[in-house]
């Protein structure tokens, strides 16, 4: 109102401004387009008494969105701010000046929490993982060697408590989540630049209600907004029944309006985890925007052409390869107007995922199971090592996607860092061994696989050892017969390289160079020996690599989604961790490969919050039932 010199002022989507009278007298006609850019716009002012708007606001009414629609009826729930009606306009929430250093995080009072599945007296309980080795075949002549011989080392957190128990009412899971699992510190930093004005702050808030809402008495949240500058609007806090109110009325408070400054809000991200007193068992990072960042690389000059995206992330987020990544920032990129690579590039830096999100209404599903997974955390700096178990021998290649590896100087040991996993997530990795002939031994002793890691509860140190990996040695071997599982994830990692190479490419213009690179890939695993025997990960892999195809028709398709598409696609095998990509729900999508049921779980509840509304749109299908375990891969 200040600016408009007493004339209330509407902002378009576009970013665009407008005295409210002058623009609905134009749209009344059914004009819906910027007068400025000439951008269609979703978002139509409108004057309507039925949407009841707040003092000092304008009513917006989304195209093609019936005002009753029960997707808008949680936003429309969340308490208002507070308003102070002799100065008849809105007071924010948390106007009190930002201290110097956010170290009023909400105490952990609370006792250490043991899940009630641990039983002392059962040794297969307190195993939290299972580890299992896959030669890539098991037998193979003496008088061969080998420079490249593969093993398949693949690991399996163990489920939570709730599904473990699937005879449990539903009704108690909230309360058994909180009784068997590590409470987790979350701080969103989220994008209000002018761009979110309209339904997609709307949504925003209906997303943060929702994680709000799913976030147990033990855990605690922080909230950080910026534009132009960036705020924390609400400090660390446990989201009990009193913190999840404050929550809610902080989210509500949310204005779009500015610019997008992404480093200034992953500074104040960082900030709030770097000065707490106290530290719960998990913590993590949410970032989401619909934008590109418009102070910190933009501005790099000369430099325009390659951005150095380092400078968006703080030092303390950084991951080290020696002691593996602390704090993983979650990004989120929104529509087609985001910076995918930037986003891409803050996640890969910190150890976190990157998910596109292509549509609107898909929002709090991605979300939802973002952190279905963050609430299902059983196991934490998790170290894998190998070590050859024959003098002879020596280690190769160590593929292990994003995750930090390294090999010895003498070749015998190699060190794998993971960090976090999710209650039944899945790790495969592949190691390669020089394997000489053998003169008169029927057996040969390759390697041993170790896993160190903590507790989460416990806060325990773990070791675990496989048995040594062997393959017979006979004089002749008869017909070799490649590991199905060997081959499988060959397929994965192969893929997920043509994926990066084809990526580059198309940055470089030549976009038919890059459809090529992926349909030579598509070509070569039709001939694997997964391929000829319907394996669903190389069903699912052709699917995507199709589809990564189709949205490198254009330069102008690439640029609105194809870019994003892939780099989410990339980010999910890199660390073999769910991601959202686009708005697929096609039941052969490799969005759901690496789902938990946790995650499951969590975006059933969403979509059950959605149901009835006829424009939400879902961003994936679960495809187990919440007593079932996902099938192997």
């Amino acid at each position: 109102m200040k600016q408009g010199g007493g004339h209330a002022i509407f902002t378009a989507e576009c970013s665009h401004s407008f005295h409210f009278h002058c623009i609905a007298s134009n749209v009344k006609h059914g004009n819906q387009i910027c007068p400025v850019c000439r951008a269609k716009w979703k978002e139509i002012p409108m004057q309507s008494p039925s949407l009841d708007p707040p003092l000092g606001r304008v009513a917006v009414n989304p195209v093609g969105w019936p005002q009753n629609d029960a997707l808008m009826t949680v936003v429309r729930r969340l308490p208002p701010p507070r308003r102070d009606l002799s100065r008849r306009h809105v007071v924010p929430l948390f106007q009190a000046p930002e201290p110097g250093i956010f170290n009023d995080d909400e105490s952990l009072d609370h006792l250490p929490v043991v899940a009630e599945s641990t039983n002392a007296s059962d040794n297969s309980s307190l195993r939290t993982i299972e580890i299992k080795t896959y030669p890539e075949v098991l037998e193979a002549p003496r008088s061969s060697s080998y420079d490249n011989f593969t093993i398949l080392v693949h690991l399996k957190a163990a489920a939570t408590v709730a599904n473990q128990s699937s005879s449990r009412n539903h009704a108690s899971l909230p309360q058994l989540y909180q009784n068997s699992r590590a409470p987790v510190d979350l701080v969103t930093v989220l994008d209000i630049s002018g761009s979110m004005a309209g339904t997609k702050l709307a949504l925003l808030k209906r997303a943060m209600g929702f994680v709000i809402q799913n976030l147990g008495s033990n855990d605690r949240l922080s909230v950080i907004a910026f534009s132009s500058t960036a705020r924390r609007l609400f400090p660390l806090r446990r989201m009990s029944d009193v913190g999840r109110q404050q929550a809610l009325h902080a989210v509500n408070s949310l204005v779009a309006n500015g610019g997008t400054n992404i480093a200034e809000g992953l500074k104040k991200g960082a900030k709030v985890m770097e000065d707490r007193r106290e530290k719960n068992p998990v913590a993590s990072i949410i970032l989401f925007s619909d934008g590109q960042d418009t102070y910190t690389v933009t501005g790099a000059g000369a430099n325009k052409s390659q951005p150095n995206y380092q400078l968006l992330v703080p030092l303390s987020m950084h991951g080290s390869d020696n002691t593996g990544f602390q704090i993983p920032v979650h990004a989120f990129g929104f529509g087609a107007d985001h910076d995918a690579s930037s986003m891409h590039s803050i996640s890969e830096i910190s150890g976190g995922t990157f998910s596109f999100i292509e549509t609107e209404a898909v929002l709090q599903d991605a979300f939802a199971q973002c952190i279905g997974g963050l609430l299902s955390v059983v196991v934490q700096e998790l170290q894998v090592g190998v070590e050859c178990m024959n003098p002879s021998l020596c280690l190769g290649l160590l593929k292990a996607g994003s995750y930090p590896s390294r090999v010895a100087a003498d070749g015998k040991t190699g060190v794998i860092e993971v960090g976090d996993l999710y209650a039944d997530e899945e790790r495969d990795f592949l190691v390669s061994v020089k394997v000489p002939a053998e003169s008169s031994e029927c057996e040969t002793s390759l390697l041993k696989v170790k896993c160190v890691y903590r507790d989460p509860l416990t806060k325990e140190m773990t070791t675990l050892e496989s048995d040594d990996v062997r393959i017979r040695r006979p004089e002749v071997a008869g017909q070799e017969v490649v590991s199905i599982e060997v081959d499988r994830q060959r397929n994965r990692f192969q893929a997920a390289e043509a994926m990066a190479e084809a990526r580059m490419t198309a940055e470089l213009g030549d976009l038919p160079g890059a459809v090529l690179i992926l349909e030579n890939c598509r070509r070569v695993l039709s001939e694997t020996v997964s391929a000829k025997s319907h394996d669903r990960l190389c069903i699912v892999l052709d699917a995507e690599l199709k589809e990564m195809q189709e949205r490198m028709a254009s330069r102008h398709v690439y640029e609105a989604s194809g870019r994003a598409y892939i780099l989410s696609g990339l980010s999910s095998h890199s660390w073999q961790r769910a991601t959202a990509r686009g708005d697929s729900t096609d039941g052969s999508s490799l969005v759901q490969a690496y789902q938990t049921p946790s995650m499951v779980e969590m975006l059933t509840r969403s979509q059950a919050m959605l149901l009835g509304s006829p424009s939400t749109q879902r961003l994936v299908q679960p495809v187990w039932s919440l007593g079932s375990q996902p099938k192997p891969r």
